[in-house]
């Protein structure tokens, strides 16, 4: 059994003990650190097949994120951890690379739980992760992820950085939810954010069946809710769902997320707003700065991007 693997199963065990919403809940003060390492070749590259992305060159600005996410499981289904892992909504992201990395780096990972909020729709984390190359800060990330409950908020709460620029993704991988739950579709909008306008087209992408499947395989993020149609059903989801951290991804590499030269994007902010049922074509617009994927009348992801000049 994976560490991945044990984390979900401890979160399936551990979830039913927990009420999200108690007064005085606190996040563990202690921190998942994987110590420096090289990527492993066989994973980055068909997890850039699938998003994708160059097979050579610098690591996709994501791709931290998927190194990560089993320490933020860790985290997340731990019994001092207050929310229950099962039903978590993954709602928003935002990344920042403060320099091209390569898989030779050997970085370093750290995952912390950085803040508990109120939410008109329940309780909010933010898990940060960052990433760090012979002691320097080379990658950050900031996401947040929403326990839904019975609230006396009546307005949204915000986290302090949900403005501007950041899975897997794993359980917590978007596309609305988290953990082996699944969320009950349309991902609530971030605290504060007006609706975008609809954004030129650029790229219209048809989606297997089997994308769930491909990117479990290279993301390690094998919830049941993106894998077949059988086991979506078991959350309540009448199909199964493309993961929210694929969405992210597959608009930067179109983009040009993956390469090193002057231009390459820096930091990206996406919300996610409704999942991909599979199979599916949606639209990936664009204005250079803002994007989009849309689908089926509806818009599953939005975002902005910065660009290094």
């Amino acid at each position: 059994m994976t560490g991945l693997t044990f984390s979900l199963v401890r979160g399936a065990v551990t979830s039913p003990l927990k009420r999200a919403g108690r007064p005085g809940a606190t996040l563990p003060a202690g921190r998942e650190v994987r110590p420096p390492a090289r990527v492993a070749p066989g994973p980055l590259a068909a997890y850039s097949r699938v998003c994708g992305f160059a097979e050579s060159g610098p690591l996709p600005l994501t791709y931290p994120h998927v190194l990560g996410f089993p320490l933020a499981m860790r985290l997340m289904t731990g019994r001092d951890f207050p929310l229950p892992v099962l039903g978590l909504v993954h709602t928003w992201i935002e990344i920042t690379g403060h320099r091209a990395l390569h898989p030779t780096d050997a970085l370093e990972l750290t995952v912390r739980a950085a803040e508990l909020t109120p939410h008109r729709r329940g309780t909010e984390v933010t898990m940060v992760t960052e990433a760090r190359l012979a002691g320097e800060l080379v990658w950050e990330s900031r996401s947040g992820y929403l326990s839904r409950h019975a609230s006396g908020t009546s307005g949204t709460a915000g986290t302090s950085s949900t403005a501007g620029t950041s899975s897997t993704s794993g359980t917590a991988g978007g596309s609305g939810e988290a953990g082996t739950s699944g969320g009950s579709g349309e991902a609530p909008s971030a605290p504060g954010r007006a609706a975008h306008p609809e954004l030129p087209a650029v790229a219209e992408w048809r989606l297997p069946t089997d994308l769930g499947r491909r990117y479990g395989a290279a993301s390690g993020d094998r919830n049941p809710i993106h894998l077949y149609p059988a086991t979506a059903r078991l959350f309540g989801f009448p199909r199964h769902l493309a993961h929210g951290m694929w969405t992210v991804a597959r608009c930067l590499a179109e983009a040009g997320g993956e390469t090193g030269a002057p231009g390459r994007i820096r930091s990206v902010r996406a919300d996610f707003r409704a999942p991909v049922l599979l199979p599916a074509t949606v639209t990936y617009a664009t204005d250079g700065t803002a994007f989009q994927m849309r689908g089926a009348g509806r818009v599953h992801l939005t975002g902005t991007m910065t660009r290094e000049r």
